[in-house]
């Protein structure tokens, strides 16, 4: 890859992945973005080949395991070692309480914000351990550790995907793989959107999140990818399996 690092981002197309991967390419990495198939992802795509060639958009749908497997798959033919994964992809619904819930409602955001990661992980590995330094960064939440009435569901995922992230830690240690999370704060992105869509019915907090709005306290996504950044690709050995805030950054 030209001497050039490699990173993968997911949920790629918009918000703090999409300001992530524009960074990282204006910076000179090749940046691989995986996100569902949208005008979105196409313009990213764009956009990285004006920085690098090497750069690639590949869409998929992580709440379908067939789909990773297969992305995972084309993804280690064309990139033999990957220095650094983003696991950034997140969706808030369902908001609802616990009896409210469907199951189906309740598994699909499991799938994609914490089994998803686990599946295309295992699929790129060995292109993680080819690169001989690999530094993986999960986005957490607020919400991994403190319970938010009707987020059941997302709560219970973002803390799971803490503790993957700490088991990613401890095993990858052998291999130079690195794994530490990170809390971005309250960010202007459409999962705020659908946070203030929310019923107030189904989601008591919402005057809540809709006075963040109004007040100005939600951060642009290019500014809390610029304060992630150097976490992202240069977080040392060290610091591998701790849980950081961007707020603290």
């Amino acid at each position: 890859m030209d001497g050039k690092e490699v990173f993968l981002v997911t949920g790629a197309s918009k918000g703090i992945g999409r300001s992530i991967c524009q960074i990282m390419a204006e910076s000179g990495y090749v940046v691989i973005g995986l996100a569902r198939e949208s005008k979105e992802l196409q313009s990213l795509n764009e956009i990285l080949k004006v920085f690098n060639e090497k750069s690639k958009v590949f869409p998929c749908d992580l709440s379908n395991p067939e789909e990773i497997k297969q992305i995972g798959t084309k993804i280690k033919s064309r990139f033999s070692k990957i220095n650094g994964v983003i696991h950034n992809a997140g969706i808030i619904d369902p908001i609802a309480s616990i009896p409210n819930c469907s199951n189906d409602e309740w598994s699909d955001l499991i799938q994609v914000n914490l089994i998803a990661v686990q599946q295309l992980t295992r699929q790129i590995y060995p292109s993680m351990v080819n690169s001989q330094r690999c530094r993986v960064t999960t986005i957490s939440s607020g919400a991994a550790v403190n319970s938010v009435e009707s987020w059941s569901a997302y709560c219970t995922s973002k803390a799971g995907l803490e503790m993957w992230t700490k088991c990613l830690a401890l095993e990858g240690e052998k291999d130079n793989i690195s794994a530490i999370s990170i809390a971005p704060g309250i960010v202007d992105t459409g999962m705020q959107d659908a946070i203030r869509s929310a019923s107030v019915e189904d989601f008591p907090m919402h005057p809540r999140f809709v006075d963040f709005k109004n007040s100005g306290q939600l951060k642009s996504p290019e500014f809390v990818a610029e304060k992630l950044i150097p976490l992202l690709t240069n977080h040392s050995m060290s610091s591998s399996g701790n849980r950081f805030d961007v707020r603290e950054l």
